[in-house]
């Protein structure tokens, strides 16, 4: 007599929960539109805020471009610290906001011809804010999917990483068209602002589909015995699970930077490739990014997820260097090489997520998760631009980024020999002894 009403009522909570799901997904989608735009239009960024002919310019705005990253950690650990404490939703609405504010007034103050040195100054305090923000926010997304979507948070993780990808996929098409609607001289005078401007009205359009967030179940049974300090409690209790998070994030922390931040001026600048082949590979790669990913994360959840990471470390480590080396011949079809490379990572962008949740109970999930992830990502996706430029000077050899590629991927096979059982996350909620 009563099946269909429960039937019915199951139904209706798996639509909330994939609700919950997608609006967390569609959140860190838009933030991350509104952070790697920054190194999409980093060239008319140095020729906005720093002396005309300076040829360090760009070395200059890729710097900025990694203090947005070394600020992660610490946003990270105001935000789990809340998170953890207080609830994970209140840090969702607070920091898309803030970083929307932020995206907006990068592509409004003057430049260094107008205002001087306090340009470049406000530049520099608003990407800091946005590293903080963003520090925060995917932390807060992964955990907040792990504990909302049940039986399948593997597929979950896949979603918030997809729709982080087409955010950046979003980024990128923004620059193709204005590419194809501007010239050269309007894209350095006030195109790349278009493209801030257009980044902070989806992030108030995020903030504003956030609101309505519930709190995950997981939370809300533990909130009563919610930890105090959870960053030193994590710190304390589980410092093994947080080196190995690290290195589960490596390979897509060091491989990613390279990808979004570093690729397109590297391919224009360095090798002489045309911007538009460039910026219409780097679409396809995207796509083929994250479709692949989806389907990866859809395995996670059917076989051990440290399976795939293993088969994306493997891939890379080989197929890294390589497609490097056919890069820098400077004639290389970029619409086989970038989606290629795109796609051989996908197992360790479809799985990471999921494994690192898994290593850290709910009372400290979003911390052990913050700091795992903004770890790596300040270290590799932060300063891997920076070191692919450095080697590149050091060496005299164009392809020689391709190293850092292989170098995460060894870290990544280490790592995922390294993980023997990931436990499920909701099996992992018990109070560690002696933690008040």
């Amino acid at each position: 007599m009563n099946s269909a009403p429960a039937a019915k009522s199951r139904i209706d909570v798996g639509r909330r929960q994939w609700r919950s799901v997608l609006l967390a997904a569609l959140g860190g989608g838009l933030e991350y539109y509104d952070f790697i735009v920054y190194g999409i239009f980093a060239q008319a960024i140095a020729a906005a805020f720093f002396p005309a002919g300076d040829p360090l310019a760009l070395t200059l705005a890729l710097a900025i471009f990694a203090i947005g990253y070394l600020a992660r950690p610490i946003g990270g650990m105001i935000s789990s610290h809340y998170g953890d404490r207080y609830g994970r939703k209140t840090v969702f609405v607070v920091t898309v906001f803030t970083m929307s504010a932020c995206t907006l007034a990068i592509g409004l103050i003057p430049t260094y011809a107008t205002w001087g040195l306090a340009a470049t100054f406000l530049l520099v305090l608003l990407r800091f804010i946005q590293g903080l923000c963003i520090g925060g926010e995917l932390p807060g997304a992964i955990t907040f999917v792990v504990e909302t979507a049940g039986k399948r948070p593997g597929l979950a993780c896949g979603i918030v990483f997809a729709l982080v990808n087409g955010g950046v996929l979003l980024a990128a098409f923004v620059n193709l068209a204005l590419g194809a609607w501007l010239s050269p001289a309007a894209m350095l005078d006030h195109g790349w602002r278009i493209a801030f401007v257009i980044g902070g009205l989806l992030g108030l359009l995020s903030f504003w589909l956030r609101r309505n967030l519930e709190e995950t179940p997981e939370f809300l049974r533990i909130r009563h015995d919610a930890a105090r300090q959870p960053v030193r409690e994590v710190l304390r209790t589980h410092p093994g699970s947080i080196l190995l998070g690290c290195a589960v994030v490596a390979l897509t922390a060091g491989f990613n930077g390279l990808l979004f931040a570093h690729m397109p001026a590297y391919l224009g600048q360095v090798l002489g490739y045309d911007r538009q082949a460039v910026a219409i590979a780097m679409n396809v790669a995207l796509l083929a990014m994250s479709l692949s990913l989806l389907a990866a994360s859809w395995w996670a959840d059917r076989v051990p997820p440290n399976f795939l990471l293993l088969g994306s470390s493997v891939l890379l480590l080989i197929g890294g260097p390589l497609a490097y080396s056919l890069l820098a011949r400077g004639d290389a079809n970029l619409l086989v090489v970038l989606p290629l490379l795109a796609i051989a990572v996908a197992g360790a962008n479809g799985s990471f997520a999921y494994l690192i949740a898994g290593l850290f109970p709910a009372r400290v999930r979003f911390s052990g998760v913050a700091l795992s992830l903004n770890i790596s990502f300040t270290l590799l996706s932060g300063l891997g631009p920076l070191a692919a430029n450095a080697l590149i000077q050091a060496s005299g050899r164009p392809a020689a980024p391709g190293l850092i590629v292989g170098a995460v991927a060894l870290v990544g096979l280490v790592a995922s020999l390294g993980l023997v059982a990931v436990p499920r996350p909701t099996e992992a909620n018990q109070r560690p002894e002696g933690v008040e």
